[in-house]
């Protein structure tokens, strides 16, 4: 019996596919979890009208697990819940072709509900979607887009057990350089670069401007605006699974953590994002440029005051508190500027009918659907109560300290993000109480390792 779709995927869209694609044989069906990573199956191409008519069983603790993809208890999604089946809903327009792939497959991402159709509220989608609505009630839609930072890695170590830059794959050239914006140093991954480049405009991604990032193997690549933050967090999601397939494809390793080289600055995901009114008005528009409107004042005030207490979503592992480093070009406390890069909230040059925020924290090993909810939700918060920032950052974010309490490790956030009443809201209680038990969880794991730096500091000298 076909029942119907609660997220709104149709199977005419799912026939149209398959009649456009004959040669595709099979499909990525993809979940994303707490810490982003896609979850789910593979699935034939005969069974794709099936999972379009009725979804697809997926357990419920699939929504509970750690970065090794092992059950947390403490989420409540396991044995509290008895570990029984929701159901997985195709999203629509995320049917899409995969490039390069041997035989033929495509992608299609899906979100969670209960068996009667109500939003499963430990998927990060519906906590995005909780502050999209929330927003669409005040007479406000948000728009936006995510900046990919990442690192190209050769997959073997160096002698030293470290990860290092990988060879050109044009011609097996190596630099150590950190190459900046160098233009020459990009032709030598240009067959990888049009393979990413196919693989985004085949998922109708526009993947834009390319450059070389401030450390070895290190790249950066933006992406257009989106109308829709929803579909902005989807093309960040989609766009590093690219580069990850096509990187392996061409033997060098795509990372995404956070900080893989302790000499050299982390790679970060910035989101951009502005906010229209119903008549399609950018509501951040100063009517004099340079005199700021008040409500993207109360915004960044909001940012500015919530962005303790969120934290650990910008920065939700281990690794990412090693990127937090002063001079490595992330920043270290709730600052603001205009046209100032070393500051936590960015108002950038440019056409003022595009005015924005540039929200510099997370880094590319976040979630972009979490992070996207808790800044619309840390704006939410600034406009409603109408909160003042304090003086603009002008000259080196850096060295101001800001007027919040931030966390200053790992421990600290996850603590932080426990107790907040904030992020409570901003997530959903359901989503807030999984990720931060998952986090818990992921902390635990970590202490209890015995790492090669205690060997190193301590087997022959206490």
């Amino acid at each position: 019996m076909t029942q119907t779709s609660p997220s709104g995927s149709t199977v005419a869209e799912a026939e149209a596919f398959l009649a456009a694609h004959p040669e595709i044989e099979a499909f990525d069906i993809v979940l994303h979890d707490a810490n982003g990573i896609g979850r789910g199956k593979i699935i034939r191409r005969h069974e794709l009208l099936s999972f379009y008519n009725n979804g697809r069983h997926l357990p419920i603790s699939i929504l509970g697990l750690d970065i090794c993809g092992e059950d947390v208890h403490e989420t409540g999604l396991i044995w509290d819940q008895g570990d029984g089946d929701l159901r997985a809903w195709p999203i629509p327009g995320t049917l899409k072709p995969l490039h390069n792939t041997q035989p033929p497959r495509g992608e299609v991402f899906m979100s969670m509900y209960s068996l009667d159709g109500i939003p499963m509220p430990s998927d990060p989608r519906h906590a995005l979607q909780r502050q999209v609505d929330a927003l669409a009630a005040e007479g406000l839609s948000p728009s936006g887009a995510f900046e990919l930072e990442f690192f190209l890695l050769a997959p073997e170590r160096d002698q030293n057990g470290k990860m290092h830059p990988a060879r050109d794959v044009l011609d097996g050239r190596r630099s150590t350089k950190t190459e900046v914006y160098s233009v020459d140093h990009l032709h030598g991954m240009l067959p990888l670069f049009s393979d990413i480049y196919a693989g985004a405009e085949k998922a109708g991604i526009k993947a834009e401007t390319l450059i070389s990032e401030y450390a070895p193997g290190q790249y950066e690549l933006t992406l257009h605006y989106r109308t829709d933050v929803m579909q902005a967090a989807d093309d960040l999601m989609r766009l590093k699974r690219i580069v990850r397939a096509q990187a392996r494809a061409h033997g060098v390793v795509a990372c995404f953590m956070a900080k893989p080289n302790e000499d050299y600055a982390g790679s970060g995901m910035h989101f951009h994002v502005s906010m229209m009114d119903k008549a399609g008005k950018n509501v951040f528009v100063e009517a004099t440029e340079g005199v700021w409107n008040p409500t993207i004042l109360h915004a960044l005030g909001g940012l500015k005051t919530t962005m303790g207490e969120s934290m650990l979503v910008f920065a939700p592992h281990a690794n990412s508190w090693r990127r937090f480093a002063s001079q490595s070009y992330a920043p270290v406390s709730p600052t603001w500027g205009v046209n100032n890069r070393s500051v936590a909230l960015r108002i950038p040059a440019g056409d003022i009918k595009a005015r924005r925020i540039e929200h510099r924290p997370a880094g590319v090993d976040a979630n972009p659907y979490l992070v996207a909810a808790t800044v619309l939700a840390g704006i939410r918060h600034g406009m409603a109560n109408r909160i003042d920032p304090g003086a603009e950052t002008t000259g080196n974010g850096y060295e101001d300290t800001g007027d919040q309490v931030i966390p200053v490790d790992w421990r600290s956030a996850i603590e932080a993000a426990k107790a907040s009443t904030f992020l409570k809201d901003a997530l959903g209680e359901d989503m807030h109480r999984t990720f931060t038990a998952i986090k818990a969880a992921e902390y635990a794991r970590v202490m209890r390792t015995v790492s090669e730096v205690d060997f190193d500091l301590y087997l022959y000298t206490v």
